[in-house]
């Protein structure tokens, strides 16, 4: 299945409650906006969503900092 970065802002706003402004270039975790435990729940849902398994060595902010490069990334692995 597909994944864009709508999905993932629309995940961070129903499911982490995030109420902050989010757009695709939005940074997520170098600002500090989501933790660590944010994270696991986004590779959870990366993984569900697109069906595809994220290793750890790509858990990187260059590839998960923002819904756009989470998307990406995403592009790029199925």
């Amino acid at each position: 299945m597909t994944m864009n970065s709508q999905d993932l802002i629309d995940f961070l706003r129903n499911e982490l409650h995030v109420e902050e402004p989010l757009d695709p270039g939005t940074p997520l975790f170098s600002t500090g906006l989501l933790d660590s435990v944010a994270m696991l729940n986004v590779i959870a849902f990366v993984e569900e969503r697109a069906k595809i398994t994220v290793s750890a060595g790509d858990v990187t902010l260059e590839n998960f900092d923002t819904p756009e490069r989470i998307a990406t990334y995403v592009d790029a692995h199925r």
